[in-house]
C-alpha cells in the first residue's frame, strides 16, 4: 500500500510521455547563367584565295563558328512541422554507477490500414521519474525517438523507386 513503484532496477518498466515539437524552415534558390562565344577564321591554308581555288569556295576560306549558353535556375523549400503525443512503456536495461538508467523499448500500433513503429532509447535520471512512474520525452538524455510509419497514406506520400532512380543520375 505504501510501496514506491518508481523503475529503479533492470527489468523494471517507466512510461515514457512523448511530447516533441519540431519545426523545420528552408528556402533555397540558385541561379547560374553563362554564355559564350567564338568566332574564328582560317585567313589563309598553303595557298592564299588569290594564288588558289585550292579549299575556298568562291574566295573565302573555310570559317568556323561557336556560340553557347547554358542557364540553371533551381530553387526548393521544406517547409516542416511535427507535434508527436504519445506514451511508450520502455525497459531498464542497465543501471549506471551514477544511478541512471538506460532504457529501451518499441510500441507498434496499427489503425487505418497504417502501422507505425516507435522505438525509444535513452538514459533517465531516477529524480526525473515522477511518482506515477513516468517521464518526460524532454527529460530523457541522449534520446532517439523513431517513429515508422507503414501504408498505403504513407507509400502515397513518397515518391516512385523511378523517380528516386532518376533524381540521383539525371545530368540535368
Amino acid at each position: 500500500m505504501f510501496a514506491d513503484h518508481k523503475a529503479f532496477g533492470v527489468g523494471d518498466i517507466v512510461t515514457i510521455i512523448v511530447q516533441e515539437n519540431s519545426t523545420a524552415t528552408k528556402n533555397n534558390e540558385t541561379k547560374t547563367s553563362k554564355q559564350s562565344s567564338m568566332k574564328d577564321a582560317l585567313q589563309a591554308f598553303l595557298y592564299s584565295p588569290a594564288g588558289s581555288a585550292f579549299l575556298t569556295k568562291n574566295g573565302a576560306l573555310p570559317a568556323m563558328q561557336y556560340s553557347t549558353a547554358h542557364s540553371f535556375d533551381g530553387s526548393g523549400a521544406i517547409n516542416n512541422n511535427e507535434t508527436i503525443v504519445d506514451e511508450v512503456p520502455v525497459r531498464v536495461v542497465d543501471v549506471l554507477p551514477n544511478r541512471n538508467l538506460v532504457v529501451e523499448g518499441a510500441r507498434h500500433t496499427s489503425f487505418g490500414g497504417e502501422q507505425q513503429d516507435v522505438v525509444l532509447h535513452g538514459v533517465v535520471r531516477p529524480d526525473d521519474i515522477t511518482a506515477n512512474n513516468t517521464v518526460f520525452s524532454y527529460n530523457v538524455a541522449d534520446a532517439t525517438i523513431k517513429i515508422v510509419s507503414k501504408g498505403t497514406v504513407t507509400n502515397s506520400q513518397k515518391k516512385g523507386w523511378l523517380m528516386e532512380l532518376w533524381d540521383k543520375f539525371s545530368p540535368f
